[in-house]
């Protein structure tokens, strides 16, 4: 029985997504969570940047000796994730791969659509996961460069007027393709979800890629090997009161424990 934490990580507040998923599925294990909120959003930074951040990200969560890492983080995974595999002896899921699956098996009429962060639709990895699993999918993508940081002020409400604008004006282009499926490729985008469902129609199936990296990450480690665990400990980089008073909002209930601060990088 591997009774060692899973490491989860976000730039901010959106991996919290996973983690309840994580809960749900796998009950007993323990879960470390950083939260690197000092540099929130990546998805408006460089390559070679959100690369470092990654490595100090894992090799933060790498003194609790984990046995799996969830990159709960979509501009991570999008940008980084072949080539940090290579660089860690542990494994490392993303969000990219599961999302993506999920969305081929959801569509009926192809046409899929992708919303992330400007670092995420750059990459185009969603793009091509897709393809390599169903070559003749019809692929729609659209930046949302507001969403995080209006997630992370806490401008969650549907009928929230400058959320809604900003849903209207991003989801425009892509609502007129006709899509029938639409990645959330951000696990902030969860925290939002009514008002885009609100814009996109009940027709059109949301993919939540927390949810989908939690699923994968209990098929490949199988039931909850910790059955005596299930604690949770936070870290963030940055303002552990903001932290502490949204938390809930994506946990869905009320954040058990005190959150520690943790510095990474220079």
């Amino acid at each position: 029985m591997d009774n060692r934490p899973i490491g989860v990580f976000d730039s901010g507040l959106g991996g919290l997504t996973a983690v309840a998923e994580i809960m749900k599925l796998l009950p007993g294990e323990d879960i470390v969570y950083f939260g690197d909120t000092a540099r929130v959003p990546y998805g408006t930074r460089s390559e070679n940047t959100i690369m470092r951040y990654v490595r100090e990200d894992i090799d933060f969560l790498k003194s609790f000796d984990i046995k799996a890492v969830i990159m709960a983080c979509g501009t991570a995974s999008s940008v980084s994730l072949p080539r940090i595999r290579k660089e860690y002896d542990i494994p490392i899921i993303g969000v990219v791969e599961p999302a993506s699956r999920a969305a081929v098996e959801a569509t009926k009429n192809g046409r899929i659509g992708i919303i992330g962060t400007s670092a995420t639709v750059r990459s185009r990895s969603y793009e091509r996961e897709i393809m390599s699993l169903c070559s003749g999918a019809k692929i729609f993508t659209a930046a949302c460069p507001l969403f995080v940081p209006l997630v992370e002020n806490g401008r969650c409400d549907p009928d929230d007027v400058v959320l809604y604008t900003m849903v209207e004006e991003y989801l425009a282009p892509i609502k007129a393709e006709g899509v029938d499926t639409l990645i959330m490729g951000c696990t902030h985008y969860p925290i939002i979800e009514r008002a885009i469902a609100k814009y996109m129609g009940e027709k059109t199936a949301l993919i939540n890629p927390g949810l989908e990296a939690a699923g994968y990450l209990k098929q490949s480690i199988g039931a909850a090997q910790n059955a005596s665990g299930g604690s949770c400990r936070f870290f963030v980089s940055d303002d552990r009161d903001g932290f502490s008073e949204n938390a809930s909002k994506f946990l869905g209930k009320s954040l058990c424990g005190e959150v520690e601060l943790k510095t990474v990088g220079k």
